[in-house]
């Protein structure tokens, strides 16, 4: 993948299963996530289909990877930046679960720390499995990707496969807009990845 900057964001090129993606890792604090991302979603998408979020997610355990068509925000302050800059929270998520914070520790202060070293391999193994779904989204379309990942994630809670409880610390919130194939039904406007937003 080909990396450059794109405004207030770092942005890559590639393709997955012969469809053009974009990959759009905002450089703002997390608050301002949409300003980062707003300009490359108006070029590059069509829509909130077109975009998937991946996100932390204090509501689900440790490691937990779930898919999701729109919604609210949670609280989750890069969510809210990102509805009121594109005007929609229509979009589609990647959802990697950290847990809640401990008794008495601020939530604020909770994803800002880095994870416990000994759960380091659950937010490693999360992290790989988020951008399997994302490829699945990618190959299969989002509804039979969610249809997956989801039953995958029931079947897996069922046979006490569960996550790791909460340690600390924030995954990554790296939205991406994606164009080509069906994620998106935009034609690129540009086949130069060295031009500038």
């Amino acid at each position: 993948m080909r990396w450059r900057a794109a405004g207030a964001a770092s942005l890559g090129t590639g393709e997955i299963g012969g469809r053009r993606v974009v990959l759009v890792k905002p450089m703002t604090f997390m608050n301002l996530s949409g300003d980062a991302v707003a300009p490359l979603y108006r070029k590059h998408a069509d829509g909130p289909e077109d975009l998937v979020v991946l996100h932390d997610d204090l509501d689900l355990p440790v490691g937990a990877v779930r898919l999701k068509r729109g919604g609210g925000t949670g609280g989750h302050n890069g969510l809210r930046s990102l509805k009121e800059r594109l005007g929609t929270a229509d979009f589609l998520r990647i959802r990697v679960g950290i847990g809640r914070p401990p008794a008495g520790v601020d939530p604020t202060d909770y994803v800002l720390t880095p994870p416990a070293p000994e759960l380091r391999g659950a937010f490693d193994a999360a992290i790989a499995a988020a951008g399997e779904a994302f490829a699945d989204i990618a190959r299969l379309g989002f509804d039979k990707a969610m249809t997956r990942w989801n039953a995958k994630a029931r079947e897996d809670s069922k046979q006490g496969k569960a996550p790791p409880e909460s340690p600390g610390g924030n995954i990554l919130l790296a939205p991406g807009a994606s164009s080509g194939g069906s994620i998106s039904r935009k034609e690129a406007r540009s086949q130069d990845d060295t031009e500038e937003v």
